[in-house]
């Protein structure tokens, strides 16, 4: 069939096209009722030249899919080509008649029957599987309208999963004709045991899906990759443009949120990066102190994001989205680990002074002792500085279990004894300690800081950690502890939130719309600026949904 470039043949030429050379066909043509396949270009094995021997592929994209590739060690199907940056969906649809995927040892040579056996098997495996869809995700099947999505969901918990397509047929407002329509959308795909963990990593199962996580997603190329619930646009919540006071004085909101394993293809995610900083920007939080963060890079992501706005919720955001710094700590002794970081509105009167990391002494030569990670720094907020200790303690304790049992008292102390804090929690007057603290405030390991009359905002009965299968939580892990001094400035005013946190393109398990962290960001409002004698210790409340609004000056 022609000359051969590589593994990929141009087919013959129609004698009454005349295009000097262009490429024009595309792999499968259809003459009369004849389905004539070309041998298609393997992206597995070909090289730059070849790849851009494809419509819409330059050189740089040629690049980027042979990086990509080598980084995951090969392509398992067509559709992850999707996630290559410079290509998308459109530009997928384009070309993916042109293309096939084999090993990288096996011939890409296909007879038409292996390619239309292919075809129908990669039709059993793409599609939304109706089993542990969302009603969002299902949404986006052609002819399946939000009344409908909520049958089905409704239909499944009640009878439980679905054993064929062709049980849609016994879901309210779903008839033959309808099923026909979406049958190639979807597939059945029993559900498997859950995992112990929701998201970590964000990891999901490449059987259903490809991740999403290493999507390039640059304002010239806004396509959700194929593979993943494409289509489907995030819903958020509903917010009005804030005052930016409380009893007419100037508040400022600050945050603490544990973004649970954050690396730099998890920030990259268009689901995680959404809701991240659509929930800054939805909760007026002008100050947030982050942990577990992989990569040091990781919140820098989020930074640009705020700052330039290249999807289109952070873009059409009505209101001034401010000007957003960002700082993290060193991984502790060089070594693998978390780090921890501030992201602050630097157009909203907030400055940084100084930051260091709270060192871990040597405990009876035995190396560093189990302290929590401490990230000391001090702001200018307003009027007034203030100091905030991010916290990030990694739990021991199996998951739903204090570690006051598994420790005797004077471990438990020894713990927190870390001199440097104890000099902090003396010395300092305008004091935050917040953050990840592994239990509830009322634990045993925490009696240093009450016993430095310092007061926690979120009360144990109040949980702070979440999940798409516990969307209430269990348990009361992260906080923010306000110094005496401080309390004066406390506007009373303090939330877990709670809505937002899921988005479609974020892994759960085998499925999607995902949380993107294990973790609720914790809120407490502060007076920007106020006298000793002003106020006196308003009661701690919890804030309602719709007193959240958003004040952002440039």
């Amino acid at each position: 069939m022609g000359g051969s470039l590589g593994c990929h043949r141009s087919i013959p030429k129609d004698p009454t096209d005349i295009s000097c050379g262009k490429r024009k066909f595309s792999a499968a043509c259809n003459f009369g009722h004849i389905l004539v396949y070309q041998e298609r270009l393997n992206i597995n094995t070909a090289t730059e030249e070849e790849l851009m021997t494809l419509p819409g592929v330059n050189r740089a994209v040629a690049q980027n899919i042979v990086e990509y590739r080598d980084c995951i060690g090969g392509f398992k199907k067509v559709e992850d080509l999707a996630l290559v940056s410079g290509i998308g969906a459109t530009k997928l649809e384009a070309i993916k008649l042109e293309i096939c995927v084999s090993s990288r040892t096996s011939s890409s040579q296909h007879s038409p029957s292996s390619l239309r056996r292919d075809l129908e098997q990669q039709g059993c495996t793409t599609g939304i599987n109706i089993n542990s869809a969302t009603p969002a995700q299902l949404m986006s099947i052609r002819g399946v309208t939000e009344k409908i999505a909520k049958n089905i969901v409704a239909y499944r918990a009640e009878n439980g999963p679905f054993k064929s397509i062709e049980d849609l047929v016994r879901v309210n407002h779903i008839n033959s004709s309808l099923l026909d329509k979406i049958r190639f959308q979807v597939f059945v795909e029993r559900s498997r045991a859950p995992s112990t963990n929701t998201n970590a990593g964000l990891t999901c199962s490449n059987k259903s899906h490809p991740s999403p996580t290493s999507l390039s997603f640059r304002s010239d190329d806004l396509d959700l990759p194929s593979g993943g619930p494409t289509q489907i646009g995030s819903v958020r919540p509903s917010v009005e443009p804030p005052p930016g006071l409380r009893d007419g004085k100037p508040v400022v909101r600050i945050a603490t949120w544990s973004l649970q394993g954050c690396s730099c293809d998890k920030a990259s995610n268009p689901g995680v990066k959404e809701v991240v900083c659509m929930t800054l920007l939805e909760n007026d939080i002008k100050l947030l102190a982050v942990q577990d963060l992989l990569d040091q890079e990781a919140l820098e992501k989020f930074c640009v994001e705020l700052n330039q706005g290249t999807l289109a919720s952070v873009r059409n955001w009505k209101w001034p989205r401010g000007t957003w710094k960002s700082v993290v700590s060193e991984k502790p002794d060089g070594k693998v680990g978390s780090c921890s970081g501030f992201l602050w509105d630097s157009s909203s009167g907030i400055e940084l002074k100084d930051v260091s990391v709270l060192e871990t002494p040597v405990v009876n030569g035995h190396g560093p002792h189990t302290y929590p990670a401490m990230y000391l720094a001090h702001f200018l907020v307003g009027s007034f500085e203030l100091t905030l200790v991010n916290v990030h303690v990694k739990t021991t304790a199996p998951q739903g279990e204090s570690n006051s049992k598994n420790q005797n008292k004077d471990e438990v102390k020894c713990q927190w004894a870390c001199p440097s804090l104890q000099e902090i929690l003396k010395a300092e007057k305008e004091l935050l300690v917040l953050g990840d603290f592994g239990s509830s405030p009322q634990s045993l390991e925490l009696e240093i800081l009450r016993k430095e009359k310092l007061g926690a905002l979120i009360p144990s009965s109040q949980f702070t950690n979440i999940s798409t299968r516990s969307p209430q939580g269990t348990q009361c892990l992260d906080n923010i502890w306000v110094s005496r001094s401080l309390r004066k400035s406390f506007s009373g005013r303090c939330m877990v939130v709670r809505e937002g946190l899921t988005n479609p393109w974020i892994p759960d398990n085998w499925s999607w719309g995902g949380v993107a962290s294990n973790h609720c960001p914790v809120v407490a409002e502060f007076y920007a600026d106020v006298s000793p004698k002003e106020l006196s210790m308003p009661g701690i409340a919890v804030v309602d949904r719709r007193d959240i609004m958003c004040k952002h000056e440039r």
